[in-house]
């Protein structure tokens, strides 16, 4: 929801604004609560979800399900009803972009229960750099976002070895999953630097943790959806493989529940948008093949006109002219 409708007045985030919180639809009563005590922190919770439909669209753009849906009053629609692996991910995904908002808007001053990192010197900084600029604070971001998105699912009292404490335990671990990398900072968060010095010398450096790109958590999170196992529920209530060739998932890997559906066809049940109209690349092999993309429904033929920039040269200065070429190439959409 705070995706979907952005506070435009972020002064109404004020002590005492319960109603900005109750007005908000989907959260649970335990993150109504927390949206009361930290009514700052919505606005980056929503940024941060922005920041996952985007990447959730941009790793899957070449798949049937291209993470969009048919049910234009939420961002996934009832794709996230299945617990599938597709649905596994954007939980992951959606952590990952609160991790990230909240802890960049720690170091930059925007909330007023954190600040800047206090992230140890790596052990392999050079000696004379110095440590100590102000960085994401990961920590707490990594902190928030448990409390908050887990809440949802924690509040819930399932019976024990049912299918929907199953798809509970389904949606923490991939929560859990996603936050991770996000709040990595060894693996993938990076070390920036500011030079001091007479003329730009660059006699001293002063350090500090960077939260990786967000496209290097969506690359990691798409690993490993590609490698999720399928999970059951056991009679005493926990996870377990159904199929035991697999290694027994880490904290770090994404799980499911549910086959997923073939996503060919458009599906109001279960959400899926079909690939009716998709474009797709005839000599791909590949998911975004027409052959796979089409589901053997076959494709059509049409020409398109693209224009782009060439013939580009840099002028003295300081500026480049292009020139604009017109090309005519052949597309394929599935029928």
């Amino acid at each position: 929801s705070l995706a979907m409708n952005p506070i435009q007045r972020p002064e109404m985030y004020i002590i005492g604004a319960q109603p900005v919180c109750s007005q908000l639809p989907g959260l649970s009563p335990g993150q109504r609560k927390l949206c009361q005590l930290y009514q700052e922190h919505m606005v980056f919770i929503g940024e941060g979800a922005r920041s996952a439909i985007k990447e959730c669209q941009y790793q899957f753009r070449q798949r049937r399900w291209n993470c969009s849906t048919v049910d234009n009053t939420s961002v996934f629609g009832r794709v996230m009803k299945i617990g599938s692996r597709e649905t596994a991910f954007t939980y992951a995904v959606s952590a990952a972009g609160v991790v990230n908002a909240i802890s960049r808007a720690c170091r930059e001053g925007e909330l007023s229960s954190c600040g800047c990192s206090r992230t140890a010197r790596p052990k392999d900084l050079p000696r004379d750099w110095l440590w100590g600029g102000c960085g994401d604070n990961v920590e707490y971001g990594y902190r928030f976002a448990k409390e908050f998105v887990d809440a949802k699912e924690r509040e819930k009292n399932y019976v024990r070895g049912s299918e929907e404490q199953a798809r509970m335990l389904m949606n923490l671990q991939n929560n859990e999953a996603g936050r991770r990398p996000a709040a990595s900072a060894y693996k993938l968060a990076d070390v920036a630097c500011k030079c001091h010095g007479v003329s730009g010398s660059c006699s001293l450096k002063t350090c500090w943790l960077q939260l990786a790109d967000f496209r290097k958590v969506g690359d990691l999170l798409k690993e490993k959806y590609a490698g999720a196992p399928a999970m059951r529920i056991s009679r005493k209530g926990k996870l377990e493989l159904v199929n035991n060739r697999f290694n027994v998932p880490t904290q770090e890997d994404l799980v499911y529940v549910d086959p997923s559906p073939d996503y060919c066809l458009r599906n109001e049940t279960t959400g899926s948008l079909g690939t009716q109209g998709r474009l797709c690349n005839k000599t791909s092999e590949g998911m975004d093949g027409c052959e796979l993309m089409c589901c053997g429904r076959g494709y059509d033929q049409f020409k398109s006109v693209q224009v782009e920039r060439c013939h580009c040269k840099f002028h003295w200065c300081c500026y480049v002219k292009c020139k604009k070429c017109t090309e005519i190439v052949d597309q394929y959409v599935c029928k």
